[in-house]
């Protein structure tokens, strides 16, 4: 059996934290933002189609994702432009183009996720046992860019080797593909490596797919079917701080 040497993470609720209420007010202060910049333009389009078209925009945006690709942040935000009004992108200028770009992306900060309290404990405790750190995430509407500024003040970024996010790569998990290339940037094969997420789907299921081990971090996804071996996790853990543990049994445990 090959010996481990390589860890993987999803990000979103497994290193951050999310509450529903904090989502709706990032979203509120991206529709504000979005409104403000086009009023100072001249623009006024009103709060109800801005929110239609954000809304549109999401569901766009997960039609690419369930078809395991992603686009970039830019293209994301010409979406939501085109979806306010068509031809509306050309239209306005690239100040305030990027004047939207901000206020969709720094809502992140101002209403930002909590880091799991045990996140640097164990990224520093993982580092502790030789073994390299990678993370591969989805980015929803928030930018690679932003959780890598996010990652950096929270002391959590130098940990890793590698780092893919959906929409700078183009690619999304459940592909095969994301994996894949986080594996090749850290030099690792799937028998080396352990993924840990708390998708069952996104991150269990498309691991073991892939021939590598897992840990689900339980409490936010359930399993639908408890007996399908597709989703099936190598070990379970209740909390991210308790993913040490597991990934020593996994990692040395020498009957594994």
């Amino acid at each position: 059996m090959a010996a481990i040497t390589t860890v993987t993470f999803d990000l979103w609720q497994t290193f951050l934290l999310d509450r529903p209420e904090v989502g709706r007010e990032r979203t509120a202060a991206r529709l504000r933002g979005t409104r403000a910049a086009l009023l100072r333009a001249g623009l006024d389009f009103g709060e109800s189609r801005i929110e239609d078209a954000y809304r549109e925009c999401i569901q766009r945006c997960q039609q690419i994702r369930e078809g395991k690709r992603d686009i970039s942040f830019r293209r994301q935000v010409e979406i939501f432009v085109e979806a306010i009004s068509p031809g509306l992108a050309a239209r306005i200028s690239e100040t305030v183009f990027q004047e939207v770009s901000t206020a969709y992306s720094d809502c992140f900060f101002d209403y930002p996720v909590l880091p799991h309290p045990e996140a640097v404990a164990v990224l520093r405790g993982i580092q502790g046992m030789g073994l390299k750190l990678g993370l591969i995430s989805n980015t929803g509407m928030t930018p690679g860019v932003s959780f890598r500024r996010f990652l950096a003040q929270h002391g959590m970024l130098h940990y890793f080797e590698a780092l893919f996010f959906s929409d700078e790569v183009g690619i999304a998990k459940p592909s095969e593909e994301i994996f894949a290339k986080t594996l090749q940037a850290l030099g690792a094969t799937p028998e080396q490596t352990i993924h840990v997420g708390d998708h069952i789907f996104n991150d269990v299921a498309a691991a073991r797919k892939c021939g590598i081990k897992t840990i689900w971090v339980e409490g936010f996804y359930e399993r639908p079917d408890p007996t399908d071996p597709a989703t099936e996790p190598d070990e379970s853990v209740k909390d991210l701080g308790d993913v040490l543990a597991a990934v020593r049994q996994l990692a040395f445990d020498e009957s594994k």
